[in-house]
């Protein structure tokens, strides 16, 4: 993930994604995918990540594309946050 997540003046990675469910209370999952090279084979092999977002007031929607970034643990699992919704859904 530390590719192709960007780093802003903080120092803090921002990373886009999709969401995947919004049935939480101000709790997003979103699928972050990501390029890695095969180590032997060196084609390019897309991985998921799933990470659990902060969503205070609820805004996002499963299908949006939005942007997090890190922040201090919220929760168990939450550490990241919604900075924005990137593209609604359909």
């Amino acid at each position: 993930m530390a590719s192709d997540a960007q780093q802003n003046k903080t120092g803090r990675k921002t990373v886009e994604g999709v969401v995947k469910s919004d049935k939480m209370d101000k709790t997003i999952s979103v699928v972050v995918e990501r390029l890695v090279m095969h180590p032997r084979y060196k084609k390019y092999v897309k991985k998921q990540t799933n990470l659990k977002a902060h969503d205070e007031n609820n805004v996002a929607r499963e299908g949006d594309r939005v942007r997090i970034t890190e922040t201090r643990p919220l929760s168990k699992l939450k550490r990241w946050r919604l900075l924005d919704v990137v593209k609604k859904a359909d």
